[in-house]
């Protein structure tokens, strides 16, 4: 028996609501720039060379977010371009929507010929996002009766309110994005959402700002170069990705140590680890909390290892309270030996604790990514993956019932909608 994996399903109904309004945004805007064909053609192409190869250049970020940095700084910088020089910026909104359009199709073309062609939603959100800072902008901008581009105060702190928006805009169509795959209240998803994306985030915002600004000046010249400090933070960024990556495959490859050992049944330890991510997307853990929880999750037997004679099936579920203290401590102490996982050290160690302590008050003590370690695992435990109604219902009966002092009630709550949700199914 192998892993888990999401079970294909077809786009959630919000997504496809805003794929529809971007399809129908950009589809107006299009029809409308060609039938009167492109204002100031030679600053329209310049930008969309840069939206164009930063849709080349796109990166995935922490929990599979995909970005282009400096396409999305492209796009907001025409959507707030005052001026070229002395030339004043005539293009509308529906313009700055063609243009990003068109210039992230011609980027995104080779990634779709290779195979890597990005999501739906991840399209739709980017031109949803940039068509609300457009036309926001570019309405108040062109206005003759505020002529608010005498004012370079007015101007500027516009440009700033704007891109702010525009970034929290970005920030809840990701939420709802992800809150309709996962299931996840939209409320936790937004907060980490907002969290994950601010330090990209500013740097984008700061830079199609400076971009717009510094165009009056330098003329084209301050596309290159204030995208140059962006594309060299993206490049750090794909880098630090990369060695996560790698890191997170290591971890992979040592969580399987006990299944190879005859310690687990295969896929055990990813099983956990996916009802486990599942759950605490829904409890609203950050992207940090949630890293930890899936290095805990996979590593969770390492314990096991110390053990003479392997538990039947590796049910760790139907061994004695001390015991299963006595494996969390041990596998703690293997991780604690890496001297760079401390906090996961400490999930792993806590993983056998009840969740109320013997006078029935909470154990404030006890981390909730050990709460969820302990019902995934025992979930898991007493399933070990079958796809049986009845199994499922038995073992989460059972985690209903030790809600009394073993589990935490909400984690229970969380897993069994997860399961009824038919999130997880068996390959």
């Amino acid at each position: 028996m192998s892993g888990m994996r999401t079970a294909a399903v077809p786009q959630p109904p919000a997504v496809t609501l805003l794929a529809a309004a971007a399809g129908i945004m950009v589809t107006v805007a299009v029809a409308a720039t060609t039938q009167r064909g492109l204002v100031q053609p030679g600053i329209a192409l310049a930008f969309a060379a840069v939206i164009t190869i930063g849709e080349l250049i796109r990166i995935t970020l922490p929990g599979e977010r995909e970005a282009a940095p400096l396409g999305a700084a492209g796009a907001l910088a025409y959507a707030l371009l005052p001026a070229v020089g002395v030339e004043r910026a005539e293009h509308d909104a529906l313009q700055v929507i063609a243009v990003t359009a068109v210039a992230m199709m011609i980027g995104l073309l080779p990634h779709a010929l290779a195979g890597r062609a990005p999501s739906m939603d991840y399209l739709a959100r980017r031109m949803l996002s940039v068509g609300f800072g457009a036309i926001l902008f570019r309405p108040i901008f062109e206005s003759d009766s505020l002529d608010i581009g005498d004012h370079p105060l007015l101007l500027t702190g516009l440009m700033i309110v704007v891109a702010l928006v525009t970034g929290v805009c970005d920030a809840m169509l990701a939420a709802l994005v992800r809150a309709s795959h996962t299931g996840a209240p939209y409320r936790p998803v937004l907060s980490n959402e907002l969290h994950a994306l601010a330090g990209i985030g500013s740097a984008i915002g700061a830079t199609g700002m400076l971009i717009a600004l510094a165009t009056g000046v330098m003329k084209l010249w301050a596309l290159p170069i204030f995208c140059i400090p962006l594309l060299l933070a993206q490049f750090s960024f794909r880098r630090y990705a990369s060695i996560r990556a790698t890191y997170l495959q290591t971890i992979r490859a040592l969580s399987r140590v006990t299944e190879v050992g005859g310690y687990n049944e295969p896929g055990h330890a990813r099983r956990v680890s996916r009802l486990a991510l599942g759950i605490g997307r829904e409890l609203g853990m950050n992207d940090r909390e949630l890293l930890d929880l899936e290095y805990a999750a996979l590593m969770h037997d390492l314990g096991q290892l110390s053990l003479t004679d392997p538990i039947p099936g590796g049910a760790t579920v139907m061994c004695s309270p001390r015991q299963q203290r006595r494996i969390a401590e041990l596998g703690a102490e293997v991780i604690r030996q890496t001297r760079v996982m401390e906090s996961v050290a400490e999930i792993v160690a806590a993983q056998a604790a009840q969740y109320r302590r013997s006078d029935g008050v909470v154990d404030q003590s006890v981390p909730l990514a050990s709460r969820i370690i302990k019902a995934a695992n025992a979930y898991d435990d007493m399933v070990s993956g079958s796809p049986d109604p009845a199994r499922q219902e038995h073992a989460l009966s059972r985690l209903q019932l030790g809600t009394v002092y073993e589990y935490d009630p909400r984690v229970v709550d969380s897993l069994a909608g997860i399961v009824d949700r038919a999130a997880f199914v068996v390959l």
